[in-house]
């Protein structure tokens, strides 16, 4: 689908230029496609960035949100809310954990489930507690999980950062022994079961097992970033149930509200009560219209089995690239699970966001080299398949092409 030449693109002159966006305005939208404001349609292969689980507009979130907004959007927490108890218990049953603390975004969670770490140690008599974190991680742009990141370009300018934080490569549990045997102050390993900013990179069964099991026999709280890859996006509720462990420490946020800011720690017994009355808070945090939208976008996402649509259509879309692009020259490799996918170029391809929406498909480039689609978990297998057929041509145009 052919961008129009004569379309000039949208204009934000108040707007600070922090994002490098691609020229188009979105207008509107319903299932899995969008429409921008000059009728152009696509199909949305990013999801709001793995937000948007039920994708636009769903017919059963819309009316049960119009019907939060009639009744209270905000209260504070110097009352009951309780919205909140009701997605507390129901992500306490979903994961088998035990107490929850809600915010309003993925970086806010991770910052709580920092200073848990941190308080967590300084009841041990610990008086500078260190945190395990990862080659290529990404938990936000905060000056502290700006610190955990690793990814030196997006810490450029922002120094000095945090201190208390070792830094190991995923899936190298040696590492981490030997983590153990020279750091006595660590108290947590933070981690994404599968990093999203840094290229789709997944922590093997075996990498999880042995994290659990480090942790265990040092007393060290195990915290597994689920914000991006949680919520069913891997085809079970959250993505380290694939190696059937529990962290002590779980944030969670995009796709929990289908769109509707939100975030949430949730904790098992050792961390759970960690903090106290004025250890944290927030004035957003646990909203009840935040909370109407993640109790029913699980309400949904169960009535229509959505996680076994995330696992049965990530094949087919997984699949589908995997045959169309097998022995094509610049393709480093295919990864991820469910509708989490990546596939690595072993060229920078951030051109390709702008080529695809031109083309009616909308994507992501994360990690310089790295094509990154994280769909909503509606989507169809007829659609995938058109995914797949867009995104393979231009892959092959993009790398066929001589270099500028």
């Amino acid at each position: 689908m052919k961008a129009n030449a004569k379309t000039m693109p949208p204009s934000e002159p108040h707007v600070m230029q922090t994002y490098g966006r691609v020229p188009i305005a979105l207008s509107h939208g319903k299932g899995c496609w969008l429409w921008d404001t000059e009728g152009r349609k696509y199909l949305d292969g990013l999801g709001g960035i793995a937000v948007n689980t039920l994708g636009h507009a769903h017919p059963k979130l819309v009316p049960a949100l119009q019907d939060q907004i009639a009744k209270l959007i905000h209260t504070s927490n110097y009352y009951f809310v309780p919205l909140q108890e009701q997605l507390a218990a129901k992500l306490c049953e979903l994961s088998g954990l035990s107490k929850v603390f809600f915010c309003n975004s993925g970086l806010e969670a991770n910052e709580a489930a920092l200073k848990i770490a941190r308080k967590f140690g300084h009841d041990k008599g610990i008086e500078r507690p260190e945190i395990v974190v990862y080659e290529r991680a990404f938990h936000g742009r905060s000056i502290a999980t700006l610190s955990a990141t690793g990814n030196p370009k997006i810490q450029a300018g922002f120094g000095p950062l945090v201190e208390g934080f070792v830094r190991v490569a995923l899936n190298d549990a040696a590492a981490l022994d030997e983590v153990a045997r020279t750091h006595p102050n660590v108290t947590a390993v933070f981690l994404e079961v599968i990093q999203g900013e840094g290229g789709i990179n997944q922590a093997t069964i075996e990498y999880l097992r042995a994290v659990r099991r480090i942790c265990d026999a040092n007393g060290w709280l195990l915290m597994l970033d689920e914000v991006q890859c949680g919520m069913g996006r891997t085809g079970k509720w959250f993505a380290h149930q694939w190696a059937g462990i529990q962290p002590d420490v779980m944030p969670l946020a995009k796709g929990l509200g289908s769109g509707v800011p939100i975030g949430a720690v949730v904790c098992g017994p050792r961390a759970a009560d960690v903090f106290g009355p004025g250890n944290h808070g927030t004035t957003f945090g646990g909203n009840p219209l935040a909370m109407r939208a993640g109790v029913e976008t699980i309400r949904i996402m169960e009535e229509d089995d959505l996680l076994r649509n995330a696992a049965r259509v990530g094949e087919v879309l997984k699949g589908g690239l995997e045959k169309e692009l097998a022995g094509v020259a610049g393709v480093v490799e295919i990864r991820g699970q469910g509708l989490m996918l990546g596939i690595e170029l072993d060229r920078p391809c951030g051109a390709l966001l702008g080529l695809a929406a031109q083309a009616g498909l909308l994507i992501s480039v994360t990690a310089d080299r790295v094509i990154r689609l994280v769909p909503s978990l509606i989507l169809s297998a007829d659609e995938a398949r058109q995914m797949v057929a867009i995104l393979c041509r231009l892959v092959k145009d993009f790398l066929a092409a001589p270099a500028p």
